[in-house]
């Protein structure tokens, strides 16, 4: 069996930004263990894979395709960069007729489209709810150590904490803390809590005005720092458009890869995540 493969930097503008994902372009769904271990060979934070859903359907003319993502370790229910990277394939690598491609997934239906050299992906918005900073004192303690803390917010439906640090941190602040993943896995085992996001509100001196700036830890994924988390910013987007009062957000992610994401609060109740992306290799996986 021959699957054609292609690795994409979502996110970014150029070749080794953003975060890169691995995308699988399949005929027919695949025996149920060969997609784990496809994706741990890989050893992304996720590899994708889009399926035809009818025989007569092709990548470069059909409109509607299952989607599933995998960390190196196990399956999850909704990731945003490996969207936009299984939708630069259809759009960029394989010429996709269609203004907008529908991917039925564990979170439903996404929808994405091209706006010029972006991809706009309709993805739903998930409201943190706000916690007591005790609660979680251990782990916040891990993360960032002895920088000043804002505010607590927990997302159930994606399992995400949200720690936004005092106005006081800067940029660099966010880009100094270095979590351990025994540390953090040590302080929560899962069960609650998959992903950590520390963010800061976005400073007025910086060229490009970004309205907030975030990080996005992960080893319950088996993933200690996610690049550009495209669903850490469906969480992002809910808090920090309330906090500013604005519907339309530039965020920047401080990784060492880094990447820039724009949101846009729909009236739906759902958020569209814009971002552009650079594949990067074309191969076929031999199995």
């Amino acid at each position: 069996m021959e699957i054609p493969l292609f690795t994409v930097d979502s996110f970014a503008r150029s070749p080794f930004e953003g975060n890169p994902a691995a995308i699988c372009l399949l005929e027919n769904p695949l025996q149920e263990e060969l997609y784990q271990k496809i994706a741990a060979e890989m050893n992304l934070s996720e590899t994708a894979f889009i399926t035809k859903l009818k025989a007569t359907d092709d990548f470069c003319s059909g409109a509607r395709f299952s989607l599933r993502w995998f960390t190196p370790i196990h399956e999850i229910a909704l990731c945003g960069h490996a969207t936009l990277a299984s939708s630069a394939v259809l759009f960029y690598k394989k010429e996709n007729v269609n203004p907008v491609v529908v991917f039925e997934t564990l979170s439903g239906e996404l929808r994405v489209g091209q706006r010029g050299e972006f991809v706009v992906m309709d993805f739903p918005l998930n409201k943190p709810e706000a916690q007591d900073h005790s609660l979680y004192k251990d782990l916040l303690k891990a993360a960032v150590g002895d920088l000043p803390v804002q505010d607590v917010c927990l997302c159930k439906t994606t399992k995400n904490l949200l720690v936004r640090l005092a106005d006081s941190c800067g940029r660099s602040a966010l880009t100094s803390i270095k979590p351990e993943a025994e540390s953090l896995l040590r302080h929560e085992n899962g069960s609650k809590i998959k992903g950590m996001i520390v963010t800061i509100k976005g400073e007025s001196t910086s060229q490009v005005k970004y309205d907030f700036f975030s990080r996005y830890f992960s080893p319950w994924h088996g993933v200690l720092e996610d690049p550009v988390c495209g669903s850490a910013h469906t969480v992002l987007a809910a808090y920090w458009s309330e906090q500013l009062g604005k519907k339309k957000l530039l965020a920047y992610q401080c990784s060492r890869r880094g990447g820039e994401l724009e949101l846009e609060l729909r009236d739906d109740g759902r958020v569209n995540i814009v971002g552009r992306a650079v594949v990067l290799l074309q191969g076929t996986l031999k199995l």
